[in-house]
């Protein structure tokens, strides 16, 4: 979607550079939604667009409720909120735990409760997926998950539910033993969360 893009380029969200990703993989390009979403207007603007994206799924007509939005720590939860507030729903977050992983710290889970994931920016699915795990482990069942930024080129794993995102795109990635000399010339800044 146009529209998004021309929104990180216009707030300096779009970062050009060398960047090593969540992932481990090193890119020239680097999606710093923390820049985009500390403008509340814009915020709302792009996840209200994520929404929109996830209003067929959050509704179960035959239970009369809505899916709760679950989102992964840091960079998830701002949007999680946002989606949220757009379709009138409960949000939860799965935060780090210290290791390198995610845990369900703060909030139940009914059993068979119905959830939507929401994240800012998806490379390999890694978060996702761990989020997903989760709540599955907690009883709960994931209808669908979705993201702003889908910079994966095709390359997600089957989360088991749909998924969606307001922006795809293919940027190169390189991983560390495989630098092209530019790259390779230029110190790496990994700018995103730990």
């Amino acid at each position: 979607m146009n529209e998004v893009l021309d929104l990180f380029r216009k707030t300096g969200a779009l970062l050009h550079g060398h960047f090593v990703l969540r992932s481990g993989l090193h890119s020239r390009e680097f999606f710093q939604c923390a820049i985009l979403l500390q403008h509340a207007t814009i915020a709302s603007q792009v996840c209200g667009l994520l929404a929109e994206k996830l209003r067929g799924f959050e509704y179960d007509a035959a239970a009369a409720t809505a899916a709760t939005v679950v989102s992964p720590a840091v960079g998830g939860i701002v949007v999680g909120q946002e989606v949220a507030r757009h379709l009138d729903t409960r949000h939860i977050f799965v935060e780090k735990d210290g290791q390198g992983g995610l845990v369900m710290r703060r909030f139940e889970i009914k059993p068979g409760e119905r959830f939507l994931v929401a994240e800012d920016v998806v490379t390999r699915g890694g978060r996702v997926q761990e989020t997903i795990d989760i709540i599955r482990a907690h009883g709960g069942v994931v209808v669908a998950a979705g993201s702003i930024v889908d910079r994966s080129g095709g390359n997600l794993p089957d989360f088991g539910c749909p998924f969606v995102s307001l922006v795809q795109m293919t940027p190169e990635t390189f991983e560390a033993d495989n630098l092209p000399s530019d790259l390779a010339a230029i110190p790496a800044v990994k700018p995103g969360s730990k």
